[in-house]
């Protein structure tokens, strides 16, 4: 992505809104993020699973206006060892979810409400039914799993690595809005390695 005269191009999704993303994920960075973010969910897997963090987030943030924002949680599975999970939750056409799962496109497309989904997860009082979407035409580099709903009118994504890694989610698997979490937000582990995507 590279900025020319104000507005920045990605060479493969064309004029694109920046990403903010801090150097290092921290409790202070993170305090930024949602205060720059007020009214639009920033999700989190909760509760955190023992030996997680928070390891990355990031928000498209122009002029003032949200359009979407990402958490990455890493940690240990016993089956799958280290394993990420990205969150992400947008406006259409912003791509940033695209850009997480490494898909060329901007939006999931037709594959999403075909058939019944395999797989729901909660935020807040709302279910939220998630829908797999192909990764076969993306770059191989990384093995994923890629899952992709609406939530309160904007896409919610979710995409693990590795692909197995979806065996951990659960039906009525929980997310919260960080923003919503309060003085539990102070327990939150933060670091690691940001993965690559």
């Amino acid at each position: 992505m590279r900025e020319r005269d104000g507005a920045w191009d990605c060479d493969t999704h064309g004029p694109v809104s920046p990403l903010w993303r801090p150097a290092e994920a921290s409790y202070a960075a993170f305090g930024e993020l949602l205060g720059a973010v007020r009214g639009f969910p920033t999700y989190l897997p909760w509760p955190v699973s023992p030996g997680w963090s928070v390891a990355d987030f990031g928000a498209v943030v122009h002029d003032g206006r949200v359009s979407a924002t990402m958490t990455c949680c890493s940690g240990p599975s016993e089956l799958d060892g280290p394993v990420d999970l990205f969150l992400i939750a947008e406006e259409a056409g912003t791509g940033l979810g695209a850009r997480c799962a490494g898909l060329p496109h901007s939006d999931p497309g037709g594959e999403i409400g075909d058939g019944p989904p395999p797989l729901r997860v909660r935020t807040g009082p709302q279910t939220v039914p998630l829908w797999p979407l192909s990764t076969s035409s993306a770059d191989d580099r990384f093995e994923r799993s890629v899952l992709v709903g609406e939530a309160a009118g904007r896409w919610l994504w979710l995409v693990l690595r590795p692909a197995s890694a979806i065996l951990l989610l659960r039906d009525e698997w929980m997310l919260r809005d960080a923003a919503d979490l309060g003085p539990e937000l102070v327990e939150l582990p933060f670091g690691g390695t940001p993965p690559p995507w």
